[in-house]
């Protein structure tokens, strides 16, 4: 009776592990680029630039990996700069305004690298 019952417990905890969560979040992928490529560059480090993880759930930002003191922008199809803040030191979310609708280019800039990829509001 107890390796019935112990084979009935692990089977249905094997079970459950394998279970997937459904994400509601749309992640951003993220290009990167050189924001003034005639500035003058420091040597090339062996490692590659992290790029920021982030992911958009409706008009919130939802960071997986620190971003604290980066400039964000949203530019929108005209070019234009529509929305622009500096995302605070310990942020892992970032609630955009509900006026913005369409869609946008996110900027994500660190130093000199610009993390750029598309968002819809």
């Amino acid at each position: 009776m107890k390796r019935s019952i112990l084979a009935l417990v692990l089977i249905l905890s094997a079970s459950l592990t394998d279970a997937k969560v459904q994400n509601v979040c749309d992640e951003v992928f993220l290009q990167v680029s050189i924001t003034d490529p005639t500035e003058e560059q420091l040597p090339i480090k062996r490692s590659p630039v992290a790029i920021p993880s982030v992911s958009l759930e409706n008009h919130t930002l939802l960071f997986a990996t620190p971003c604290d003191g980066c400039a964000l922008r949203l530019i929108n199809e005209e070019g234009d700069v529509e929305y622009a803040t500096v995302v605070p030191m310990n942020t892992t979310t970032l609630v955009l305004p509900s006026y913005l609708s369409g869609e946008y280019q996110l900027q994500i800039i660190r130093g000199r690298f610009c993390f750029w990829g598309y968002i819809d509001l």
